[in-house]
């Protein structure tokens, strides 16, 4: 594989970043635009100032001075509850808005300013089991309806039947956010991988088992089969936070193999868009063969086909008016994805200053 030289893009990631600064200091939109449903805040979002301290940093862009510095985070501080310790937005769970924000405060090793009150009830054993297990169906933790989800399928439970994928912002993001706030407890951790550990697939090494498995042998009743490999990237970035072993690395990336080698494997959007898919299968598969030599070869391979395809697919996109590339959530998502290309492929991607992903500092994206 040649060199792929992504200075220019990475400049104009730089760029998108900074023309989504609003007038305040600390304070960044989502989105530049509105959308065709009108529903889009253009003002100061808690996604907008966590992704954009998200991507300067992952750019290696993050140094400030101190009265920016401190702007930024008392922005994303005054997001949060003061009673509950959450952080709220309209666009996702209060779980995955909770890890998001304190991950991001975490960047600039900082804290909330309160504790998250709202998710000391899973420090206990039970109390986490029903939620990994989808049993937690009376859950009393604070959430509203949204304009792009209704609150029914909110339901604070993880769904490993239909929705593995959305679910898994709650079970990835409990722990994340107590880690990000630094109010994990030992007990906690060892609970928290030890269901894992026992519910890993045998056959696909995606979580969760007899869900997994079933699905990719194409059972319609079950989501496809990336929806479990989507959801198994929130809790493997737990494990690789936490210095966990896989359980079945070798049956996950025979997984990720096939799911990119055959034509239903992954949608046809896959490397064709800006989102958080792509990141979700390279890190996956990479981080896998971190712990097995297992198909190493074909595992580089196909990371460098990957790398290929992503470049060309970003090269081709007009950047000031690409509805996604403006989307500074979105953008996060394949910003991940090259700082992770970076890592699995030394020497090849090629940027002025190297990438540092977030995910090998802290939990959560």
């Amino acid at each position: 594989m040649e060199k792929l030289d992504i200075r220019d893009i990475v400049k104009a990631i730089k760029a998108t970043v900074e023309s989504h600064e609003l007038e305040k200091k600390g304070q960044y939109c989502r989105w530049l635009w509105q959308n065709a449903k009108g529903d889009r805040d253009l003002g100061s979002t808690a996604y907008g100032c966590a992704d954009a301290a998200n991507i300067l940093y992952t750019i290696n862009d993050f140094y400030c001075d101190d009265a920016t510095r401190n702007a930024r985070i008392a922005e994303l501080q005054a997001l949060q509850d003061p009673e509950t310790g959450m952080f709220m937005e309209d666009t996702h769970h209060t779980i995955h808005t909770t890890a998001h924000c304190t991950g991001a405060i975490q960047l600039f090793d900082a804290k909330p300013l309160y504790e998250i009150k709202g998710l000391k009830k899973y420090l206990d054993k039970d109390a986490l089991y029903n939620l990994l297990e989808g049993n937690d169906r009376a859950n009393e933790l604070q959430y509203r309806a949204r304009s792009v989800h209704d609150v029914d399928t909110w339901l604070n439970s993880l769904n490993w039947s239909n929705n593995p994928w959305t679910f898994s912002h709650l079970g990835a993001g409990v722990y994340a956010a107590l880690a990000n706030s630094d109010e994990i407890t030992e007990e906690f951790q060892q609970n928290y991988f030890e269901w894992f550990w026992e519910n890993a697939d045998d056959v696909t090494g995606l979580w969760r088992k007899g869900y997994a498995s079933r699905a990719n042998n194409e059972r319609s009743e079950l989501a496809p089969i990336y929806y479990y490999m989507a959801g198994t990237f929130h809790y493997l970035f737990n494990h690789e936070y936490a210095k966990m072993p896989l359980r079945y690395p070798e049956k996950l990336i025979d997984c990720c193999i096939r799911m990119y080698t055959e034509e239903n494997g992954l949608p046809k959007s896959f490397n064709q868009s800006i989102g958080f898919l792509e990141v979700d299968w390279l890190f996956c598969i990479n981080r896998a063969s971190r712990q097995t030599a297992h198909r190493r070869d074909e595992v580089k391979a196909l990371i460098e086909d990957f790398a290929v395809n992503m470049v060309t697919y970003l090269r081709s996109l007009d950047y000031k008016t690409h509805d996604g590339f403006n989307d500074l959530h979105a953008l996060f998502g394949t910003v991940c994805a090259l700082a992770e290309l970076q890592s699995a492929l030394p020497g090849k991607i090629i940027t002025e200053k190297p990438m540092r992903l977030v995910l090998d500092r802290r939990p959560f994206i």
